[in-house]
């Protein structure tokens, strides 16, 4: 393992291979999240609409600024030091709202255009650049990992050779989920420098075998994701980063996101992070080394570009959107998360409380949370980040409602009452 050590970092940094096993990083943390809910919070039961790309909800005016500012401020006062959200709508106006505070114990306002880490948000990113791939005939949904990757992923029951990329993408793939993490005050402290290269992260989930035959099951892997940064390396001879930058970031004019790397701090504006662990301790997380994509920080502004820019057929051909669209369901315990949830090819579906449904990647790390979602055509997007998570799982459930009401709600385009308070 490589470590970078700032001035502040602490000097001990063991390897991977020698480490316990950590709680995996938040969301990263939200597979920990729905397992541990699993058997004690009964899934809602959700019929699921049609995946067409014309599932947008019915456009009957009613959500105004003053009710994204209510909702985001119900939404901080469940316990969350700070909230920033973002509307955009199929005209580009922008509703935009902030409430707590950016630095805890003091009264500096939230940025309302500050940056955040948006976590596994970025595996939208990741698949929209493989699919791009793939629209250029450079690479194909069928392929195998080995074909790509000999040898990288074997042992314990793993083959590449039977594990295609439509798998990887879709989370089908049975690789086992194994990032490094932390789970108390102290882990942070003493890991929070620590970096892993890609080989690293798949060499430790080849320590377990499979959980289940490649496209027999559905479970959300991380390092699925990190393989598939490899092959587009492979394939395209540059660091996926850059591809990432040159086929979205430049095209959508997303001028705020960037990839933070070995540097554990973020740019300015940003409202610090906070993670509330299982002993109750408030402990500002705000500098971390987070590996794979999951280091991408961006803005609510930025984030509702790219799935503006992506839903609205500016990034990949029909044929490619409508192999993202080709949705499955979801393993039983993420239907606590995303009730009536199922996962395309690096995009969510989930349904719309005004009928229809609505498109989404959400990501969280330790100390933020981003929830967003577009309609079908692109028209409407938003965007809501906060900046505490909670190792309580009751808590962080009750958190991830409440914001993924308040997406509903601007998707919807409607005020009405907050559901489920």
């Amino acid at each position: 393992m490589r470590s970078t050590t700032p001035a502040s970092a602490p000097k001990h940094h063991p390897s991977p291979q020698r480490s316990p096993q950590r709680h995996r990083r938040i969301g990263r943390w939200w597979p920990a999240v729905a397992a541990a809910l699993l058997g004690t919070v009964a899934a809602a039961a959700a019929a699921r609409p049609a995946d067409g790309a014309a599932a947008a909800p019915p456009s009957a005016p009613g959500y105004r600024q003053e009710d994204l500012r209510r909702d985001t401020a119900a939404l901080q006062a469940r316990g969350i030091t700070g909230v920033q959200a973002r509307v955009t709508t199929a005209s580009g106006r922008d509703l935009v709202s902030a409430a707590g505070v950016a630095v805890a114990g003091t009264n500096r306002p939230v940025p309302r255009d500050g940056y955040f880490r948006i976590a596994s948000t970025g595996k939208a990113l990741m698949a929209t650049v493989v699919l791009r791939l793939v629209d250029e005939g450079r690479l194909s949904l069928d392929d195998t990992v080995d074909r790509r990757l000999p040898g990288v992923i074997d042992g314990n029951g793993n083959d590449g050779r039977k594990i295609t990329v439509r798998q990887l993408l879709q989370n089908t793939s049975g690789l086992h989920d194994d990032l490094p993490g932390f789970d108390t005050p102290q882990d942070y402290y003493r890991h929070r420098y620590d970096t892993y290269t890609p080989e690293q992260i798949v060499a430790r989930a080849m320590k377990h075998p499979p959980d289940f035959r490649p496209g027999t099951g559905w479970s959300y892997s991380n390092t699925g994701y990190v393989v598939l940064g490899m092959i587009v390396e492979k394939v395209t001879g540059r660091p996926w980063r850059e591809e990432v930058e040159s086929r979205i970031l430049k095209p959508l004019g997303m001028h705020h996101t960037y990839l933070s790397g070995n540097t554990p701090t973020l740019r300015r504006p940003h409202a610090r992070g906070y993670q509330v662990f299982a002993s109750g301790e408030r402990t500002d997380v705000t500098e971390q080394i987070v590996p794979d994509l999951g280091g991408y920080v961006s803005t609510t502004a930025d984030v509702n570009r790219f799935f503006r820019g992506l839903l609205g057929g500016r990034l990949l051909s029909e044929a490619r959107m409508a192999e993202m669209r080709d949705t499955v369901p979801v393993a039983k315990q993420f239907e606590v998360i995303w009730p009536g949830g199922r996962y395309g090819l690096g995009l969510v579906n989930r349904p719309l409380s005004c009928g229809g449904t609505y498109w989404n990647h959400e990501g969280g790390e330790a100390g933020y949370i981003t929830l967003n979602g577009v309609t079908g055509d692109g028209g409407r997007a938003v965007t809501v980040s906060m900046t505490t998570s909670y190792n309580d799982f009751a808590t962080a459930l009750r958190h991830h409602k409440a914001a993924a009401d308040l997406v509903d709600r601007a998707l919807c385009d409607t005020s009405g009452n907050r559901r489920g308070e």
